[in-house]
């Protein structure tokens, strides 16, 4: 099973970012396989992907994710291009829609329709990337512009139409098309004994397409953490859970708590975003239940860390993005280390 990690967060602001490229940098040299930069409205997800470019040597670099609101189609394959230039084909471009709140508020673009205009934005990626003339004609998106003088333009870079595309989904919709355009999936709110809630609409695209589910790299993430005190650790990761629950969206609009309705916690992710979103947040965080915390991520004693990533396999993941704890940044490396030794070493059994 491969890894990965990510880096930043939608409100990371690079307070320490000298410890952060030395930690991507000790993953490297550790063997882990992917690093995910995040943007929403803090640092963006390309200029340090950059810069870790310099200084590794073997990890891909992947946008975990670009919000497609925030650039123009062209832009978004000319900024792959780029990348892939400078990291010596290691880049992979991960792509989503993000929310109401950020793509109204923020980007002042209009969120209606995101399917259509995800498809539509990874299909002019896609010609350009191949080297194409980008001339397009869609319902969000039109190239050139009409009435002006614009013409169809090639991208000068050299084509690039094998570099990976991923895409982070979660509703039915969503997934079938993912597995009809994408090389892979960024999953989150994800348990691995109701996979087919993913899985299922992933494998109608996956059929659209002539591939089936080995043709997809299956990314989810999951907190690791060993130890004997599973009840502190399951507290300890409450307030995570609530927001995601409560907190990842509007009242109206929230793709995580849809997510874990259909994996069959209706209950406690109604209960939990009421009391979020009513400022009761210490009550939503003492209201997410323990099993939550536990299917979603790898803690607890080796044997139990080790039962979890079985059932990862299982459901046919292939790749774990780790995410480690620690008071520093010495002990998230450390705690690192000991993730993927644990996970190829479990893996090196089967």
């Amino acid at each position: 099973m491969k890894t990965g990690i990510g880096i930043g967060s939608a409100y990371y602001n690079g307070e320490d970012w000298n410890e952060l490229v030395d930690y991507t940098i000790q993953a490297d040299k550790m063997g882990v396989d992917y690093v995910w930069s995040a943007e929403a409205w803090g640092m963006d997800a390309i200029v340090p992907l950059a810069y870790v470019a310099a200084r590794t040597s073997n990890i891909k670099l992947g946008t975990g994710i670009m919000q497609i609101s925030s650039r123009v189609p062209s832009m978004i394959a000319m900024t792959a291009q780029s990348l892939s230039t400078v990291s010596n084909g290691r880049f992979v471009l991960g792509l989503g829609v993000s929310g109401p709140q950020v793509v109204e508020g923020l980007h002042g673009a209009a969120f209606a329709h995101p399917m259509g205009r995800l498809r539509e934005c990874v299909e002019i990626i896609r010609k350009g990337l191949s080297g194409e003339r980008l001339a397009y004609e869609g319902k969000h998106y039109l190239l050139p512009r009409p009435g002006g003088e614009g013409k169809p333009i090639k991208l000068s870079q050299p084509p690039r139409p094998e570099l990976p595309i991923y895409l982070a989904t979660l509703g039915p919709k969503s997934m079938e098309m993912t597995g009809e355009l994408a090389n892979g999936w960024l999953g989150t709110s994800f348990i691995p004994e109701n996979a087919d809630v993913f899985l299922e609409p992933l494998n109608r695209g996956l059929k659209k397409s002539g591939r089936t589910l080995a043709d997809m790299d299956i990314q989810v993430g999951g907190s690791f953490e060993i130890g004997d005190n599973v009840e502190e650790m399951i507290n300890a990761r409450r307030p995570e859970m609530a927001f995601i629950l409560g907190g990842m969206g509007s009242a109206q609009t929230n793709f995580y708590n849809d997510a874990f309705k259909r994996a069959g916690y209706e209950d406690a992710a109604i209960e939990v975003q009421n009391l979020w979103v009513s400022g009761k947040k210490d009550l939503a965080i003492k209201a997410v239940p323990d099993e939550m915390v536990l299917k979603t991520s790898l803690i607890g004693t080796e044997a139990m860390v080790c039962e979890r990533l079985r059932a990862y396999r299982d459901a046919g993941v292939s790749t774990l993005r780790v995410s480690t704890g620690g008071s520093n940044w010495k002990e998230r490396t450390d705690s690192l280390a000991e993730a993927i030794d644990v996970i190829q070493r479990e893996s090196a059994t089967w």
